[in-house]
């Protein structure tokens, strides 16, 4: 009976070893990337958008038969967690993508309410992270590891500002933004503060907020009409643009209404229809006429899911990417997941002259990349054109 006992002892000790090392080859072996995006919520074709192109990219992967690293290739698994537009589900959605699932990195969240805080967890565990489409500073500020796809907000602000004064010659500007959500108070104060700097203290001549899930703007839209404005810049997502549009019209707004990036989803001029033509916002790309790699990720796209991709899924396509560059110039793939994001960060921030399909990149020490923006106009058959570009100086 003690020979029995000593040799099932043996036995589990054996098994313990073995599942051990078997989950450290598993680990050694598969590439697992995360995916952390707002599948359900406010904005679900955001994360539609993420979802379809990363697994586009996966595609690619697979068919090459794995990511190429130091030349022996490892499969890949996508770990994609839905942060349902909030912020406390992106913070969990990276914890566990992190303590339990072993990311080699993480792509997203998008928007700014949620990347902020979820990139303190990917900051405070050492884990890359690289935000597609989050334009607010705090995102990526002394986070060495997080880091970001798109300009930013001190950009697009100016970018906007000069844009309209040099378009339309006007000095009186209103604003109407969300001040619970950290993308539009952040842009929308920058804005203010550019327009000021080109027409002088005052020339912000209504600046009026609303908080998330509101979705009557009249008593808002009622002083901006009557506060004597000529253009009017929101810096709001998919869901909100058109209400705030048919709303600003039926009151009796005349004038153009501009915006930022956050417009760029396709559901914007569904949602808005004709209300919306003529109309100019910033962004990161321009669908329509592209060229190239642009293009050729465009066609792709909407043969495989029915519809054009936004600027959301262009740049989460150019994110995977320069996930797969960092990892194939960390040298080798090590098996201890701490040193092998290490080395995945490093090559991150080493990363010069990138060739995205939203423009060309170079990291800065902060963990963003200098590119230009994008001015794009609603035509008249609601499609997406390319006005001009905008670059850094």
């Amino acid at each position: 009976m003690r020979k029995l006992a000593v040799s099932f002892m043996v036995f589990c000790s054996f098994a313990l070893v073995f599942s051990s090392n078997a989950w450290s080859w598993g680990r050694k072996t598969t590439i697992k990337i995360g995916i952390n995006a707002p599948l359900t919520g406010d904005i679900p074709k955001v994360g539609e958008g993420t979802k379809f192109a990363a697994l586009m990219w996966l595609e690619d992967i697979e068919k090459a038969g794995g990511l190429e690293v130091n030349g022996k290739k490892y499969p890949v698994e996508l770990v994609i967690e839905d942060n349902e537009s909030k912020a406390e589900s992106a913070v969990k959605a990276n914890t566990k993508m992190i303590t339990q699932d072993d990311v080699l990195i993480i792509i997203g969240p998008q928007s700014s309410k949620q990347a902020v805080p979820a990139g303190d967890v990917a900051n405070n565990y050492k884990t890359p992270m690289i935000s597609p489409w989050s334009t607010n500073p705090a995102t990526t500020m002394d986070r060495p590891y997080v880091f970001r796809a798109c300009f930013l907000d001190p950009f697009q602000g100016p970018v906007i500002a000069n844009f309209v004064t040099n378009e339309f010659h006007y000095d009186k500007a209103a604003v109407l933004y969300d001040v619970a959500s950290d993308y539009p108070k952040g842009l929308a104060e920058v804005f203010k503060q550019a327009w000021e700097k080109l027409h002088g203290p005052g020339s912000v001549v209504a600046f009026e907020s609303f908080t998330t899930k509101d979705t009557d703007f009249s008593s808002q839209l009622t002083k901006i009409v009557k506060s004597g404005a000529q253009v009017l810049f929101t810096p709001q997502y998919y869901n909100e643009v058109p209400l705030i549009v048919h709303q600003a019209k039926d009151l009796g707004w005349k004038g153009p209404i501009v915006g930022s990036d956050s417009w760029g989803s396709a559901e914007t001029i569904k949602l808005c229809g004709k209300e919306c033509y003529g109309d100019f916002f910033s962004t990161h790309y321009a669908a329509a006429g592209a060229k190239g790699a642009t293009k050729a990720f465009i066609d792709r796209y909407t043969k495989t899911y029915g519809y054009t991709p936004d600027d959301v899924a262009a740049l989460t396509w150019d994110a995977m990417r320069l996930a797969q560059t960092a990892i194939q110039s960390a040298g080798k793939i090590t098996g201890n997941i701490k040193k092998d994001r290490k080395a995945v960060r490093d090559a991150l921030a080493s990363i010069k002259d990138f060739k995205g399909i939203t423009g060309n990149m170079t990291f800065t020490e902060q963990g963003d990349p200098k590119k230009c923006a994008v001015i794009v106009k609603i035509n008249d058959k609601g499609e997406y054109t390319f006005f001009k570009s905008i670059c850094p100086k």
